[in-house]
């Protein structure tokens, strides 16, 4: 069975940092995209972050560029996203999946499930930034 456990979420005031953990279990993230991906109350889930785990390659959207760092760890199959400079409106349910097809179109930032017979998605969890 393959499960994706994101952790590291909480309670932050506004300018202070957290670090998200996804770690993996039935899936080796060698070879793959991972993503971060966040959803706020009443609002659509939206691409945060994704790296290749083959080049070390990543991405981000422009609404975290500068203050957002992902990186990976493959001997322990496990993906962070660090976040630094939090504002309230990076209030949301944060999710690791993976694989992902990731980059930039048009200078766009995207992340999309990248096939193979495979789409996982970890539970999640809730970051919340007070002002």
């Amino acid at each position: 069975e393959v499960q994706l456990q994101a952790s590291g979420g909480g309670l932050v005031q506004a300018g202070g940092s957290l670090r998200l953990s996804c770690a993996a279990s039935g899936f080796n993230f060698d070879g793959y995209g991972i993503g971060w991906f966040r959803q706020a109350p009443g609002k659509e889930r939206e691409g945060v972050s994704c790296i290749s785990s083959r080049d070390a390659s990543t991405y981000y959207a422009d609404s975290v560029k500068g203050r957002f760092t992902i990186s990976s760890d493959i001997a322990k199959n496990t993906v962070y996203l660090q976040m630094n400079s939090l504002k309230p409106e990076d209030t949301a349910v944060y999710y690791c999946a993976a694989p992902m097809s990731c980059g930039y179109y048009n200078g766009n930032y995207y992340a999309i499930p990248a096939g193979y017979g495979m789409d996982y998605w970890g539970k999640g969890t809730q970051v919340t930034v007070s002002s």
